[in-house]
């Protein structure tokens, strides 16, 4: 049985794996699962519909825990507290934007929903907004797939369809080190506002002290 077998008989299990993936983060796969969809493998709609239902589930989680446990948890892990800082700084500044576009910031988007969670945002708007966020991301992702799947098998013709999987595999992988890159290089970005973020609040203690 090949690879594209596999998926079509056991392919109901992607959408809970798809789940539990984007309760992470899981943007690679989604964009794998995206190409697979495209293949005629998986349902597009519910691979969307699942990486939304957990990516919103995983930052409302993280809402939760920066809400109940946040002050605690960054007191006794104090290396978390610049890119937390970083995150708090960016809501402050842009607000609603941020929370809606928070899932791209490569380099503070694991620790976003958490930091929201500690900044005096509303149970009520976090939860409306993340859930139009989720859906955002998971359509962008899910959908960049579909679309570099299409990509690929007019690029390849016939081929796509004697190779399968494996030939698409390949392909997104190359892909997958551009995103990879890219990650490095927001997060590179993200430092460097750490930084600058961590010397302003020295200045101003500083002021203060003098």
């Amino acid at each position: 049985m090949d690879v594209n077998q596999l998926i079509a008989e056991y392919g109901a299990w992607f959408y809970p794996i798809t789940f539990v993936l984007t309760f992470l983060e899981g943007e690679t796969f989604v964009i794998f699962a995206g190409a697979a969809a495209q293949q005629g493998l998986l349902n597009l709609y519910c691979l969307i519909a699942a990486a939304w239902a957990g990516s919103f589930a995983g930052d409302q989680f993280y809402f939760f825990v920066g809400r109940t446990w946040g002050p605690k948890l960054v007191d006794r892990f104090p290396r978390y507290r610049p890119p937390v800082d970083v995150a708090l700084g960016f809501l402050r500044k842009y607000n609603t934007w941020f929370i809606l576009s928070f899932r791209f910031i490569y380099g503070i988007r694991n620790v976003s929903s958490f930091a929201m969670g500690l900044s005096g945002l509303s149970w009520g708007r976090f939860l409306v907004l993340n859930f139009i966020a989720a859906g955002v991301w998971a359509c962008t992702f899910a959908g960049s797939g579909y679309i570099l799947g299409k990509a690929f098998s007019a690029l390849l013709g016939d081929l796509a369809e004697s190779f399968g999987l494996i030939m698409l595999g390949i392909f997104l992988a190359i892909v997958s080190g551009v995103v990879i890159m890219h990650k490095r290089l927001q997060q590179r970005e993200a430092a460097l506002l750490r930084k600058k973020l961590a010397e302003d609040r020295e200045r101003e203690e500083r002021d203060r002290a003098a």
